[in-house]
């Protein structure tokens, strides 16, 4: 099958994510017309399969996802999505900050970075429910945690201040950066999840 996976590119680690997909599409042997592309439009949003709101800044990805006309657009699509670090942030029911309208692909609260500032950025390697292979050598950078998730998700793995790894469906968010390295587990875990 063809995949077209869509990095949402309004800020944040944009390339980071479109190599890690290229690559997790090649390890699952997706052919060259598989596509992995940047959105920044209702119309690019469309083309896609699956969609990755990748780490940056949430506040400022949440103020250009409504300026870009992207808020309903992506409340309402149908593919799966990766959200990762400020993605899990914007996919959340609930955040306590003002400043960010959360998209409510998930019900889970998001405290953010609730392990302190960048200084405090952390790597480790994490044990996460349902992944084969060992751990998941794990970045943490500026990162949130779940607070409160509705007991229908799927809770991949907890740390003291929170849950840091979870699945609702065919979306999944992480509070740590997975396409910082060549480990591509966690975005073929996903396209599997979405069938892709």
């Amino acid at each position: 099958m063809d995949a077209k996976i869509g990095v949402l590119a309004l800020q944040g680690d944009v390339s980071e994510h479109i190599d890690a997909f290229l690559l997790a599409l090649e390890r699952t042997g997706h052919g060259p017309e598989s596509e992995v592309f940047e959105v920044r439009s209702p119309a690019d949003l469309a083309a896609c399969d699956a969609l990755a709101i990748p780490g940056g800044e949430s506040t400022t990805i949440s103020r250009l996802i409504d300026k870009n006309g992207l808020y309903e657009p992506i409340r309402r699509f149908r593919g799966g999505i990766f959200a990762t670090c400020a993605g899990m942030v914007l996919v959340a029911a609930e955040v306590a900050d003002s400043r960010i309208h959360p998209l409510g692909r998930m019900d889970i609260t998001v405290d953010r970075n609730a392990f302190g500032r960048q200084c405090e950025s952390f790597e480790m390697d994490l044990s996460l429910a349902g992944l084969d292979g060992g751990p998941f050598h794990a970045v943490f950078i500026r990162a949130p945690v779940v607070s409160r998730a509705a007991p229908s998700l799927t809770v991949m793995a907890r740390l003291q201040k929170g849950i840091v790894a979870l699945e609702n469906g065919n979306d999944m968010a992480l509070s740590f950066h997975p396409e910082l390295g060549d480990d591509t587990r966690l975005h073929e875990r996903f396209l599997k999840m979405n069938g892709i």
